[in-house]
């Protein structure tokens, strides 16, 4: 989940990755208003995405691909 203490941390992200939420969550509106791509509700991304790691998102089907992992 985010909150507005996330929110500089935010503006400098592509995307916005969240393992709990709905559609009207704090990150789902502030990835509205700061014109962010967002996924929501994942369940796992912050136990299996780390630091670095490349990744591809289509955030219409809700899926976020690891393509190359962090050194």
């Amino acid at each position: 989940m985010t909150s507005p203490d996330y929110i500089a941390g935010i503006k400098k992200a592509s995307v916005i990755i969240t393992d709990e939420g709905g559609l009207t969550c704090h990150a789902a509106i502030v990835s509205r208003e700061l014109n962010k791509t967002c996924v929501i509700g994942t369940k796992i991304a912050t136990k299996v995405l780390k630091d670095g790691d490349l990744i591809e998102v289509d955030a219409n089907k809700g899926v976020v691909k690891i393509l190359k992992r962090a050194v």
